[in-house]
């Protein structure tokens, strides 16, 4: 009887122990940090090492989170863990784009970001095509001339996603040399590449008046795609009113999102123009497309505001 009940203090103080889960603690404390950032901004020295513990079992929302948190106040400490997260294929793809992401964030910043540079690098040439993804997206910042040329090679990848990010890579360099390859690929590569190029040329802002060109050169391309953006691309470097022409061209695109989009435009934009075409509108208000008559009817009232 003296030896059970030894037995039974001995399971009893197991149990406790088995209660007592460190990781609830640490989970608990890093969501504080995640909720409350001038908490974790005044207790960031114990709170970044928490923090990167909890990266290794909190859920995959916390761990976003905590991404986002570390990356933008905790470039040095962060970068490393960070990388891991976006080598380990066990990690849900969300959670390692979200670590490709802020790692193009904190690339910039870092005291030596060479090592990092190389390991990315090394990694665009991996047979995981998932790796050369969020590796392509990571090395991609301002400046980083380093890894253009492996990023241009990234361009004929023969999976469609790493090309599409090598496109978006690229771009984050901010390097004009770079726009006369892509206006090449533009013009030869396949549709997916073509379509990622075109969402990323109006970042090249010195080459404003090259790009515009370009968009209004694929308002009468043959994929309705590639002229639905260029269309839609065209109002973010341009006015609407300065290419009053074009719209007004598109208003007979056979694709109902074209010509809905040229006459939300010119009713924005097309200022004391858009009376000189108002017979052209009212014949869309019987178009097939219910948006497209919406459309219409918008921009007639604008041919005919209302007097107050």
């Amino acid at each position: 009887m003296h030896h059970l009940g030894k037995l039974s203090d001995w399971l009893k103080k197991m149990d406790n122990v088995i209660q007592f889960d460190p990781r609830e603690k640490i989970l608990e404390k890093a969501k504080r940090y995640v909720d409350d950032e001038e908490v974790f901004l005044e207790e960031m020295e114990q709170a970044v090492p928490l923090l990167l513990k909890a990266l290794q079992f909190g859920n995959d929302t916390l761990k976003s989170e905590i991404i986002f948190l570390l990356g933008n106040f905790a470039k040095e400490e962060a970068a490393w863990p960070l990388y891991r997260i976006l080598a380990d294929s066990s990690q849900e793809e969300e959670i390692r784009r979200d670590a490709s992401i802020q790692l193009s964030v904190i690339g910039p910043f870092l005291k030596d970001p060479q090592p990092l540079v190389e390991r990315l690098i090394q990694d665009m040439e991996s047979a995981d095509p998932q790796l050369r993804v969020h590796a392509a997206f990571a090395v991609g910042w301002e400046g980083n001339v380093r890894a253009a040329i492996p990023l241009i090679e990234r361009l004929y990848d023969g999976d469609t996603r790493v090309q599409q990010t090598a496109v978006s890579a690229l771009s984050n360099l901010r390097d004009d040399k770079v726009i006369n390859l892509l206006l090449e690929r533009l013009e030869h590569g396949p549709l997916m590449q073509k379509r990622a190029i075109l969402l990323n040329l109006w970042r090249f802002y010195s080459k404003k008046e090259e790009v515009v060109q370009v968009y209004l050169g694929h308002l009468d391309h043959e994929n309705a795609d590639l002229r639905f953006e260029a269309l839609a691309l065209l109002g973010i470097v341009s006015s609407g009113e300065k290419h009053f022409e074009a719209y007004r061209k598109c208003l007979k695109d056979p694709d109902t999102r074209i010509r809905g989009l040229a006459l939300r435009k010119l009713a924005e934009e097309g200022g004391s123009q858009l009376k000189e075409i108002k017979e052209e509108i009212a014949v869309l208000l019987d178009d097939p497309d219910m948006n497209v008559k919406r459309a219409a009817l918008e921009a007639l009232k604008k041919c005919h505001p209302t007097k107050k």
